[in-house]
This record gives structure tokens, C-alpha cells and sequence, in this order.
């Protein structure tokens, strides 16, 4: 398999406006895109940006609350928030229409203290059951990614083993080397256990979530584990510089494809 990388272009290229690193992402050999919230944009020009630039667009994130509010990391497993959650919902498949995207992360939020697991699970059943329902007749899936309890403490989604526990046949998983490192399992045993499950891949070390090969992680065996597999999505680079982008992308040359 031929290894297609993303750009996510809210942690790389951030020496630029946002607008400016579709270009910047092209010229450095990248073949696609990925960001957490097209929202802030008319989809037409970010379309134009991606025509521009012969660029995919990957993998959008469903609608968010600013950081430090309720529903920060999305709202599916949030009581009394079931309109936000659908509203959000449809604005991201408007926008994966509209950008011919064809994943979308359903963030699964934070189980509020004063609400028992049983009630918060019973919510996220409801509101994955009615998105998988809208999305049905789309070019859609949805992707559940579990995020570490030490960065997200409260995080719905724990595990991957949790999250896999909710899929169905357009809902797939989202696999963050960087969470499941943080999580404290395996990743490349992780990757294989899961990894017909699994619609996306995203890529950081750790500590530190950086460049691959700045931190700990076993990177020449996540990547053979990968290439073993029979996945042929994107793998999507969300890590943070530790300096300039443009800097830090040799990491590319230290990983070639496993020989077949």
C-alpha cells in the first residue's frame, strides 16, 4: 500500500491564515486535507480553495461549544442537548456534501459529572442510531475516535475497545496514534486488533504530540502494521510542530514504505 497522508491544516501550517495553508499543504506534496471545523467558512470558498489546490478533503469534526463550555468535545452523549446535537448533524453533512467529504467525526463530548454512565450511554445510542439514519443514502461515515483520559478526563468514548462497542455499518472507527499511546496500549497490537474497523488513521508522538520520531512511540512498527493491513485510507497528521511546519516534515523521509 502506497501511504497517503493528510495535512490537518488546524495544527499544521499555522505560520499562515487558514485560508493560505491549502495552498502551502499542495506545494509540499500533500494530496489532501483535514480540519476539525469547517464552520467558521462559506463551504463554497473552502471548495474553491480545494479545487484550486487539487486537494480531497478527508475528514471534518461535527459542530463544537468553544473550549471551556458545555459541549466543548461535541454533544452526542449530552443530555438535554439532543436539538444542538441533530442541528450539528446536518450542518456537517451539508458541509461534507458541499466539500465532497466523505468522513465525519462524531465527537462524543464529555459525561457531565451529575450524569450517570448508564444515562449519558443511553443518550449517545439515541443520537449515533438517528445520525447513522440521516446519513443513510449519503457517501458519509461517521468515525468515533477515543480520546485519552489524561488530556479529555471525562471523555466518553475511554477506549478503542468502547468505541467499538457502538459501530455499525456507517459508523467506524477513528484511530489517533497519539490517544492510543496516551492510553497507555500497544498501538501497533492496538491497529491490528481493530483494524477492520477502522475508517482513518491520525498520526502523532508522544510525549508532546509532535512530529513521528520526535517522542517514544515504535514507529517503524505501527507503520509495518499499517502496511500489513489491508486499510487504504488516509492517514491524517495531527501532531504540533515543534517549530515550524516546514521545519518538521522530514519525518516523512525517515518512514519509506515497508517493501512489498
Amino acid at each position: 500500500m502506497k501511504r497517503r497522508f493528510a495535512a490537518n491544516l488546524k495544527w499544521l501550517f499555522t505560520e499562515l491564515p487558514f485560508m493560505e495553508r491549502f495552498e502551502a499543504a499542495a506545494r509540499q506534496g500533500f494530496d489532501a486535507v483535514e480540519y476539525a471545523s469547517p464552520f467558521e467558512y462559506d463551504p463554497s470558498e473552502l471548495r474553491r480553495a480545494l479545487e484550486r489546490w487539487n486537494l480531497t478533503q478527508v475528514l471534518i469534526n461535527t459542530p463544537a461549544a468553544q473550549a471551556g463550555m458545555t459541549g466543548a468535545n461535541g454533544y452526542a452523549c449530552l443530555p438535554g442537548h439532543v436539538d444542538v446535537f441533530r442541528e450539528g448533524i446536518d450542518q456537517a453533512l451539508d458541509y461534507a456534501d458541499a466539500l465532497g467529504c466523505g468522513l465525519i467525526h462524531l465527537l462524543a463530548g464529555k459525561r457531565p459529572d451529575t450524569c450517570p454512565e448508564e444515562e449519558a450511554e443511553a443518550v449517545f445510542r439515541d443520537n449515533l442510531a438517528w445520525a447513522a439514519a440521516r446519513a443513510s443514502g449519503t457517501n458519509v461515515t461517521f468515525v468515533l475516535e477515543c480520546l485519552n483520559q489524561q488530556d479529555v478526563p471525562g471523555y466518553f468514548l475511554r477506549s478503542l475497545d468502547h468505541a467499538s462497542a457502538f459501530l455499525q455499518r456507517n459508523v467506524r472507527l477513528l484511530f489517533d496514534c497519539y490517544h492510543a499511546g496516551m492510553s497507555g496500549v500497544d498501538v501497533a497490537r492496538a491497529f491490528t486488533t481493530h483494524q477492520e474497523e477502522i475508517a482513518h488513521i491520525q498520526i502523532a508522538d508522544l510525549p508532546g504530540r509532535h512530529e513521528p520520531g520526535s517522542g517514544r512511540l515504535p514507529w517503524h512498527a505501527i507503520l509495518r502494521a499499517i502496511d500489513d493491513s489491508a486499510y487504504a485510507g488516509w492517514i491524517g497528521c495531527e501532531y504540533r510542530p515543534r517549530t515550524t511546519t516546514l521545519a518538521g516534515l522530514d519525518w516523512r523521509n525517515a518512514f519509506p514504505a515497508t517493501p512489498s
